[in-house]
């Protein structure tokens, strides 16, 4: 069974084409500019092969049609039919409290996602056009919708609530919802089978240019650090992370900014970007660092402290971890952030192995007495979409 994986922004479409054979990707592309003038398609295969489209396409549906003749192309495709392609699978930003799970998609489905748009304005207008154009252009191929949020609905009340009037909450449904949900999924079982325990305790720290952190327990979530938005939580690439509300308004003022814009301030503006006057990019922040830029440094510690602080956090909510976990970006090729959020931990169990922090790839970096594991397990949320995409199609 071939699986197309599709991730659509508002302007973007990142796609791959998974065999779940052998979940081996036989091909990855992206359309860029969509909507926009000059808009590009770029596709490589397994083998190398790598095609360049360079056509306007002024909505998804053009995009698709697009991807589709990429896939198809004699040459430089992979594809000799679209029915090859046993379902397909969308990243769906938002869920709201209507889905606890990955969905088979068909008309209510698509009106429901709809009707929780507004929960998130920047992403699900793209999705929902693209699952509609993909309908459109794939007629009879099964598509599901795989949520970003579904993970972490398994969160008690008293870990996504927020201390606002219940009236508020039951009619708005302001609350924590939580993001990275196939990453903290995926790596998540795959832990489990590293530690041979599907219900071990862990507390998964993805990092990069967005990062969250989760707890989960017996193979669920029980807390996330991404609430109602994605800027909740840790000191991000861009994003400000936790912050007092009324200093918010404070600064909004100070600065002049509409309510509209201090969020996109907030979210575009601060940050280790921020705070170092330079750059989101880690190694651009290393670099400075090393060089002896105080404030890039300062950055660098702020950002290993606020992690530091959720895992201290959610080693009480799940009275001790079996292993703490990195993956993403940064969590994945950093030994310097791995060491800063890891040192002085040795209370509760868990002891960095230096050399070992240096390697890359799935490994432990703990040391051999260390009562607490200490793994780092990329993440791959194209094949957790594609294995959702599978369990609830194969039998179709």
């Amino acid at each position: 069974m071939k699986i197309l994986v599709i991730n659509a922004g508002s302007s973007s479409l990142k796609y791959q084409l998974i065999d779940m054979a052998d979940e081996s990707v036989i091909l990855k592309g992206l359309c860029e500019r969509i909507t926009f003038k000059n808009g590009k398609l770029t596709q490589k295969t397994f083998d190398g092969r790598e095609t360049v489209i360079e056509q306007d396409m002024p909505t998804h549906k053009e995009a698709m049609q697009l991807v589709l003749e990429a896939m198809l192309d004699k040459e430089k495709g992979a594809l000799s039919s679209v029915d090859e392609i046993g379902a397909v699978g969308h990243r769906v930003l938002h869920s709201g409290e209507d889905f606890k799970n990955s969905v088979v998609i068909d008309d209510e489905v698509i009106r429901i996602c709809e009707k929780n748009a507004e929960l998130g304005p920047l992403h699900m207008p793209g999705n929902i056009a693209c699952i509609k154009s993909c309908r459109e252009v794939m007629k009879g191929v099964p598509m599901v919708a795989v949520f970003d949020t579904t993970f972490h609905s398994t969160m008690p009340p008293k870990a996504y609530m927020y201390g606002i009037p219940y009236e508020v909450y039951d009619k708005y449904k302001i609350r924590k919802y939580g993001f990275h949900g196939t990453s903290h999924k995926f790596v998540s079982e795959e832990v489990g089978k590293m530690l041979g325990n599907k219900n071990a305790r862990m507390i998964i720290c993805h990092l990069g240019n967005g990062s969250s952190i989760s707890a989960v327990k017996d193979g669920k979530c029980v807390d996330t650090s991404m609430g109602f938005t994605p800027l909740e939580g840790l000191v991000m690439g861009t994003r400000s992370g936790d912050i007092d509300p009324a200093a918010v308004d404070y600064m909004r003022v100070k600065l002049g900014l509409k309510p509209d814009e201090v969020v996109d301030y907030l979210n575009k503006k601060c940050g280790v970007m921020g705070i170092s006057g330079l750059s989101s990019d880690l190694r651009d922040l290393t670099a400075a660092m090393n060089d002896g830029n105080e404030r890039a440094k300062l950055a660098l510690e702020m950002l290993a402290y606020r992690v530091k602080k959720y895992v201290g956090s959610y080693l009480a909510v799940l009275n001790g971890a079996d292993a703490i976990v990195f993956t993403g970006g940064i969590g994945e090729n950093s030994p310097l952030i791995r060491g800063l959020v890891m040192s002085g931990m040795s209370y509760c169990g868990a002891v960095l192995d230096e050399k070992k922090n240096q390697t890359r790839g799935e490994t432990y970096i703990n040391t051999e007495d260390s009562a607490v594991k200490i793994i780092v397990c990329p993440t791959n949320e194209e094949l957790s979409i594609a294995r959702e995409t599978k369990a609830l199609t194969a039998a179709k």
